[in-house]
């Protein structure tokens, strides 16, 4: 395996949180020059920019022919929202939800995650079933601006004040941040799409494997940065709320948009056993929003250690570590 295949992986790694970040927080800015309420930026901006490297990288993953990546990183980026982060979050910080606090944006997150079992069973995700999932998302945010509106919502306002740092900034550097950090992203993929497609075939496994793990982890850098920061604080449940939005927006607009461009065809090992791994780990998490579980840091601990059995079960089915 060439040392610059793993060179680009590592750099698209560092490239595309960093750019992401940045974008948002340029885009925040200019938003809220342009006096835009901070309801609409949380439910727009931060919601759509925190999930750009998931997008861009599924795009050029599939636009290049690597379908399997896209897919596998739609659906290895939502396992490892909930079994690693949330796992994370809470050994750091042990995680209670008020009772009732996410029963409804919960129920549609395990609802889109329902979704994913037909569209996966068709066979192949094709563009009128990605239209289908874009207007569901559109549906999904007006609704949860009506909520927030009535002071019912879960508050996804309150991310725009973590992504406030360049409010300050002239003009000329929030637009330069902002044009930089999404040419960060677009670099970032196609170097982290690059690598991972020559580490695939170095090691001899289906793509779709290094998009369920390497590629899925990398996107979802920024979601674990938010948790551990989070938790840090003393404040993991507000890593939930992230989680929640993360994941339906990664199967309604990742999944949506880039089946609109390119049809995605799926793959046996999704079908017989990531697709299933990632519903119950939605399902999993119902409990803590009807009932209010405590979710401590044993629980977290059997969070994480599910996410490696995972990856260790789907690296040993490829053959990997039987072949080492």
């Amino acid at each position: 395996m060439d040392p610059i295949d793993i060179g680009f992986f590592v750099a698209g790694l560092v490239l595309l949180p960093l750019g992401a970040e940045i974008m948002v927080r340029g885009a925040v800015a200019i938003s809220e020059r342009m006096g835009v309420s901070p309801l609409v930026v949380g439910l727009t901006v931060v919601a759509f920019g925190t999930s750009l490297p998931e997008l861009v990288v599924s795009l050029r993953a599939a636009l290049s022919g690597s379908e399997g990546i896209a897919i596998g990183n739609v659906v290895g980026s939502n396992i490892a929202n909930i079994l690693l982060i949330l796992g994370v979050a809470a050994v750091l910080s042990p995680i209670t939800v008020k009772k009732g606090h996410y029963v409804s944006d919960g129920t549609i997150m395990c609802g889109v995650t329902l979704l994913f079992i037909p569209l996966a069973l068709s066979g192949t995700v094709v563009w009128w079933q990605g239209l289908a999932m874009i207007a569901l998302l559109v549906a999904y945010l007006v609704w949860s601006y009506w909520r927030e509106k009535q002071g019912e919502g879960p508050g996804f306002a309150d991310e725009v004040t973590e992504m406030e740092g360049m409010a300050g900034k002239s003009w000329g550097m929030i637009l330069v941040a902002t044009v930089g950090g999404l040419i960060g992203v677009m670099v970032g993929a196609e170097l982290l799409v690059t690598g991972a497609v020559s580490i695939a075939r170095g090691f001899g496994v289906p793509e779709e494997v290094i998009g369920l793990t390497m590629v899925a982890f990398g996107t979802s850098l920024p979601e674990l940065a938010t948790a551990v920061a989070a938790a840090m604080k003393r404040h993991a449940e507000l890593a939930v709320g992230n989680i929640i939005g993360s994941n339906i927006f990664n199967i309604l607009a990742i999944l949506g948009i880039t089946s609109v461009v390119t049809p995605l065809p799926i793959s046996p090992g999704i079908l017989a056993f990531d697709m299933w791994v990632m519903v119950i780990s939605a399902l999993i998490l119902m409990p803590l929003f009807l009932f209010g579980i405590r979710m401590g840091r044993v629980v977290g601990v059997a969070f994480v250690a599910g996410y490696v059995a995972f990856i260790f079960t789907v690296y040993n089915a490829s053959g990997v570590i039987a072949a080492s």
